[in-house]
């Protein structure tokens, strides 16, 4: 990567005096914690939370930045979790709210996710959750709440693209924009993209995730209540290896599965994730990008085929590349189709614009071999996961 940017470097020295408050994540917390209001019953919530800060505060390599960056990650949950409890407190036909026939959509990073999302949120019998809506999760807001949340996420966005314009390339977000719903998963991935946190990672693959999940649903719910029920288009990379518990808490879900040659996802990946450690970290190596996030990817995609062995035929759509990532106007309307939706003339003036606004001004280049991995690395970690895409691409 080549040097800090200036607002990067301007926004360390600014925050170095209050980097002093790592040394006691347990203090910082417990103020974060009690300013966001939780409530008995939810430990199994907010545990993790303060494991996590605790293990992000000692990454040895964490910038001010960073330290900011967990704060705020842990205090986005636990505000939004503590806002969800109120709001079904106050009105408890919240949880009666029927998700129905949510679709979902999966896979690997960097396989056109985002670009399936977008296509598929494109029709007016269709309701995908908003950046503004995924940052802050409310009952139907008047008009001056709502420019304000909009308003709120914008200055999110431009802050994170000040101090990484690289990222805006590689992976743009408006806050109006459909974005994914990692944002309100409550211990997915995301915060392995920002600081070195070992045990984060190998908790990933020990816990159980149902409960994450019910607090996913509730969350929908809450941006349903007293609103026109349409069916929801959802979606996360996260979601592949955690397809058991979702499919517990979303029994009828559609899985819409994109594919893609992983040596490329996961070179393209890494240099996202690069990208977003840079505004975190002092120093960043590299070959460790590659080599935790390999196994991260290798591991989901692994828990991701056994569960898939169980579902049912119907309530999975495969997507190769070349439908969206190729020929959009072509590949739309047979994803519809996949998915039991109706492809309309309104539908495809407005693809297009969507195909343009998620192209970065420059190019993305990547390399797996600045991130330690070898095509053969991929090869081996992902043989299972080739077979199934050389079907999908021959079918």
């Amino acid at each position: 990567m080549s040097s800090a940017p200036l607002p990067l470097t301007l926004a360390n020295v600014l925050l170095r005096p209050a980097f002093g408050s790592r040394r006691d994540p347990d203090r910082a917390f417990d103020r974060i914690a009690g300013k966001a209001g939780q409530t008995d019953g939810d430990e199994w919530f907010t545990d993790g939370f303060r494991l996590l800060l605790r293990e992000w505060a000692a990454d040895e390599e964490l910038s001010p930045v960073g330290w900011q960056a967990g704060q705020a990650h842990v205090r986005r949950h636990l505000t939004n979790r503590a806002r969800v409890r109120r709001l079904i407190a106050e009105h408890p036909d919240i949880e009666q709210e029927p998700i129905e026939k949510p679709v979902f959509v999966v896979g690997l990073p960097r396989t056109a996710t985002t670009l399936t999302h977008s296509v598929l949120s494109l029709s007016d019998e269709h309701r995908c959750p908003r950046l503004w809506e995924l940052l802050a999760p409310g009952l139907d807001p008047s008009p001056r709440e709502r420019q304000k949340a909009i308003t709120s996420a914008r200055r999110t966005l431009d802050g994170t693209y000040m101090l990484s314009p690289r990222f805006r390339d590689i992976h743009l977000m408006t806050a109006e924009g459909p974005e994914e719903c990692t944002f309100l998963l409550p211990h997915a991935l995301v915060p392995l993209s920002q600081a070195h946190l070992p045990e984060y990672h190998a908790w990933q693959f020990e816990r159980d995730f149902v409960p994450d999940y019910r607090h996913l649903k509730q969350c929908f719910q809450v941006l349903q209540y007293g609103r026109p029920r349409r069916r929801w288009i959802l979606k996360s990379p996260m979601h592949t290896g955690n397809l058991d518990a979702l499919l517990s808490v979303f029994p009828d879900a559609t899985l819409v599965w994109t594919h893609r040659d992983p040596a490329t996802a996961v070179a393209s990946f890494c240099s996202l994730v690069e990208c977003g450690m840079a505004i975190s970290r002092r120093r960043i190596d590299p070959h460790a990008v590659g080599a935790t996030w390999l196994d991260l990817l290798s591991r989901a995609m692994q828990r991701g085929l056994a569960a898939r062995a169980d579902i049912p035929r119907e309530a999975l759509v495969d997507v190769p590349y070349s439908w969206l990532g190729s020929d959009p106007a072509t590949g739309a309307p047979k994803l519809y189709d996949a998915v039991g939706a109706h492809w309309t003339d309104t539908d495809a003036a407005r693809l297009p614009e969507v195909a343009t606004r998620l192209k970065g001004s420059r190019p993305h280049r990547y390399d797996l071999s600045r991130y330690g991995l070898t095509h053969a690395d991929i090869e081996s970690a992902f043989a299972d996961y080739n077979v199934l895409r050389a079907e999908v691409d021959r079918a």
